[in-house]
């Protein structure tokens, strides 16, 4: 006897409907759509949206390995060893746990990011 089928999850429209939570100063925005944790709780990944807007950069310090695509806007990412980047959409970042990155943007970026922790664990 084969295992029961498991169903895919759907969140039609994510990426102009969901309302990424602020989580930082007055300009930084981050929510988990998704996450495996129910379906595999010993190596979870979440994935979500990320929204910095104009104003106070961003610090962070992964604690877990993370994949970035920007979807829209712009980020200026920068990291302790002096490497800048520019991105733009399209674009597509590998932030390794332990890595200390800041984010900045003269308007506005939006990424869809991809990470190995628990939901809500950033």
């Amino acid at each position: 006897m084969g295992a029961e089928p498991i169903s895919f999850e759907y969140h039609q429209n994510a990426q102009t409907s969901f309302k990424p939570p602020l989580i930082a100063n007055e300009n930084a925005f981050l929510g988990d759509v998704f996450t495996s944790e129910s379906n595999d709780p010993s190596a979870p990944i979440s994935a979500g949206f990320y929204r910095l807007e104009k104003g106070t950069p961003l610090v962070y310090e992964y604690t877990y390995h993370e994949m970035k695509i920007i979807v829209d806007g712009s980020f200026d990412i920068s990291d302790e060893t002096g490497k800048k980047v520019h991105a733009t959409k399209g674009d597509v970042f590998y932030f390794p746990k332990g890595s200390k990155i800041t984010f900045e943007t003269d308007d506005f970026g939006l990424g869809f990011f991809c990470g190995q922790r628990k939901k809500d664990g950033a």
